[in-house]
């Protein structure tokens, strides 16, 4: 039988099914002997609550961030403690189901409510193996994440590492990896016949309808000029569908291409010049891995806000807050031949990391066996 690696994600936002896949993937690739299952276990063991819980998330860092905020703020004061919580408890049950079923040499998480689930199972005295948590967040790193105890943290850069230590995690146990984003970025870009000869735009649109369709208007004198414009929208096909396709009346003409559902961001990232996007953990990591001078229309407070300072403090991005600032922005970076953005670009290359995914698997593959831990790490209180 052969041995079972365990990677936990959640889907709340992008970011952590980006790095559960990614890890996955490169985990299978350096070690083909052993079997990855990657498992979204809140959906599985509470699909009903999962689906209300993910739309509640959505609707509130879309439509009502100051609420957001206040949720975040507000759980950084809570404590975690599955025994005690009437729908936490069928997840430690279930999690027991399938580390009983599997018995996974290691299990990898990308979510911080797995660290509680796994502490509870070991204060109930089941074997549970080694816990490796991969820390999404970037520079505000969320106290959720160390409240319960990991056998070795996984970050995204120095500054990340600097604030997990100070919040009391032994640097011993702390790895700087990158962000595990997709291995399509490590990989040589399909050939194409032609490369175009204008500049591009590549738009993932995440804010309000309005947001979005006064975006686009702030666009309009570059499509007039010239210049293409991509627009993936993925899981918000039918939330826009009107405002893009009343802009794709009003200008038949324009260079505008519209993409569903897509597996080709990677690429997309790669062959545009300038991207316009939310300050998400996955994406922001990913227009580092590309290279891509980013401009950011939306950061939702709190969980984002340390991911657009690691952009915006290195002169690797611009952060809008209206829509015509959005499209005054990307004509900045496209001015000239694109010599900002050219500029922003020789600034990602030392931070730079299109396999991290590989650098988090070696580490949950090379990390020496721990003995479970049952209590929790000391952190340090938030002022």
């Amino acid at each position: 039988m052969a041995c079972v690696i365990l990677v936990l994600t959640a889907g709340f936002g992008d970011g952590h099914n980006t790095a559960a896949y990614s890890t996955a993937e490169a985990l299978g690739r350096l070690s083909p002997g052993e079997e990855v299952q990657t498992c979204d276990l809140i959906t599985e063991v509470q699909p009903r609550i999962a689906a209300v819980l993910k739309n509640l998330y959505q609707q509130a860092i879309t439509h009502f961030p100051s609420g957001w905020r206040a949720v975040y703020r507000m759980l950084e004061k809570s404590d975690v403690e599955p025994q005690d919580s009437a729908w936490l408890a069928p997840l430690v049950r279930g999690l027991r189901v399938k580390v009983e079923a599997l018995r996974p040499r290691v299990i990898v998480s990308t979510y911080p409510l797995y660290a509680a689930l796994v502490d509870a199972l070991r204060k109930q005295q089941v074997p549970v193996p080694r816990l490796v948590t991969i820390i999404t967040d970037s520079i505000s790193v969320h106290r959720i994440w160390l409240m319960q105890p990991s056998d070795l943290y996984c970050v995204a850069d120095m500054e990340t590492r600097e604030v997990v230590e100070k919040l009391g995690i032994p640097a011993a146990k702390v790895r700087v990896t990158g962000f595990p984003v997709s291995l399509q970025f490590t990989e040589p870009l399909p050939a194409t016949p032609t490369s175009p000869q204008s500049q591009r735009i590549l738009y993932l649109p995440s804010t309000t309808a309005r947001r979005v369709a006064s975006t686009l208007a702030a666009l309009r004198p570059l499509l007039d000029s010239g210049v293409r414009l991509t627009i993936p929208v993925g899981k918000h096909s039918s939330r826009l569908y009107h405002v893009l396709r009343a802009f794709t009346d009003s200008m038949a003409d324009a260079p505008v291409e519209i993409i569903g559902w897509t597996t080709r961001i990677p690429e997309l990232l790669r062959t545009h010049d300038v991207v316009i996007c939310k300050a998400g953990g996955a994406i922001l990591h990913e227009v580092l891995a590309a290279q891509i001078p980013a401009v950011i229309d939306y950061v939702v407070p709190g969980q984002e806000e340390g991911n657009a300072e690691m952009l915006l403090s290195r002169q690797c991005a611009i952060r809008t807050f209206t829509s015509r600032e959005t499209g005054e922005a990307v004509a900045t970076l496209l001015a000239d031949g694109g010599k900002l953005g050219l500029q922003m670009r020789a600034n990602m290359l030392p931070i730079s990391v299109p396999d991290a995914a590989i650098r988090a698997a070696h580490e949950v593959l090379a990390s020496p066996a721990i003995l479970p831990l049952s209590t929790p790490a000391a952190i340090a209180p938030i002022h």
